[in-house]
């Protein structure tokens, strides 16, 4: 009797897992460049996957690939997922220079607002502007991080001459070029390079939200940090949450419907906010480290903001040569981060 249970249990959990892997019609890879602790894993992808599971039925499986897992550099995701390496990545197109320039429109210095604004504001230029830009995939989102601060080993910077020679990590193509106009010696790197490079000393600060500084504990690295008051931060970095685009095309209407719920304005509005909310704990990890803050405003604010302007005339121009109204996307641009943070 006993050994007749067992084996009817035995065949019902066979049975199960049997019908458990039968379920799943589709596997998606997820790939990105960030560490399951960071907000981009544990509060947005994650949860992101486990609703597309849910909804889905079971039909989609989805398997998560962070830190780089799957292979390549963080410059290498946007290629990755368009040749199908992985199915989705989140990935900052910024990190291949000079790729998606009509991206960089949000890169500019002083033109992001809160995350949850621009986020929303990107996603609508997106639909505008930008979809030849990113023909090679299918984009489930388009969004921003909160506004970046400095964030310096030795060195507070108060004012723009404080900044003078200082080597700071350069987040995007558009940031490095408004360093190098402010006097700062910019350094290019991805994310993950940071705290090495702060260890190290290549660099005497970085250019970051303060989401991403408590998983790279750069709070224990530096001992200032510099803030901008107004509405506009100096800079926010872009990022694509993207699909194979073959994959996507080759999903059956019902499950293409799911992605398209979990796409979009809705979901910039979402992970937008999130983002806001997660500067909190970084910030608070800064002060309970005795760290410095100081705050660029006033006059000294529109020091800076005239001159980093030569950054935003150049993208205008660069936009005109091909053929575009640069003065009228960047207008549109600011437009609609004032528009969504109402």
């Amino acid at each position: 009797m006993h050994i007749r249970k067992v084996l009817q249990s035995t065949f019902l959990a066979l049975t199960l897992s049997s019908l458990s892997a039968v379920a799943a019609e589709v596997e998606l890879k997820i790939h990105h460049f960030l560490p399951p602790p960071s907000t981009a894993h544990s509060q947005f992808i994650q949860p992101w996957a486990d609703k597309v599971m849910k909804e889905s039925n079971g039909r989609i499986d989805i398997k998560i690939y962070p830190a780089m897992q799957l292979g390549g550099k963080p410059p290498q995701l946007f290629d990755q997922v368009r040749d199908g390496v992985a199915d989705i990545v989140w990935t900052v197109p910024g990190y291949t220079r000079g790729r998606f320039p009509l991206t960089e429109v949000f890169e500019l210095p002083f033109v992001a607002g809160t995350a949850e604004a621009t986020s929303q504001a990107s996603w609508e230029f997106y639909q505008k502007y930008m979809q030849d830009e990113y023909k090679d995939v299918h984009p489930i989102l388009i969004h921003t991080h909160a506004p970046g601060e400095f964030h310096m080993r030795d060195k507070p910077i108060k004012t723009l001459a404080d900044l003078q020679n200082a080597k700071v990590r350069a987040p995007t193509r558009t940031i490095n070029e408004a360093l190098n106009i402010l006097g700062a010696t910019p350094v290019g790197m991805p994310v993950p390079a940071v705290p090495q490079a702060l260890s190290k000393g290549v660099v005497d600060g970085a250019m970051l939200p303060y989401e991403v500084t408590l998983p790279l504990k750069v709070h224990e690295l530096v001992k200032y940090h510099t803030e901008f008051g107004g509405d506009q931060g100096i800079y926010t970095t872009v990022f694509l949450f993207g699909m194979n685009k073959a994959k996507y095309d080759s999903l059956p209407a019902d499950l293409k419907q799911v992605i398209d719920n979990n796409s979009g304005l809705a979901l910039a509005k979402q992970i937008g906010a999130i983002w806001d909310q997660a500067d909190n704990p970084g910030r608070e990890a800064a002060k309970k480290a005795g760290n410095q803050f100081n705050t660029i405003e006033g006059e000294e604010l529109e020091r800076w903001k005239q001159a980093s302007q030569p950054v935003i005339d150049n993208w205008i121009k660069a936009m005109d040569e091909q053929g575009l109204n640069g003065q009228q996307m960047y207008e549109d641009a600011k437009a609609l981060v004032t528009k969504y943070s109402q």
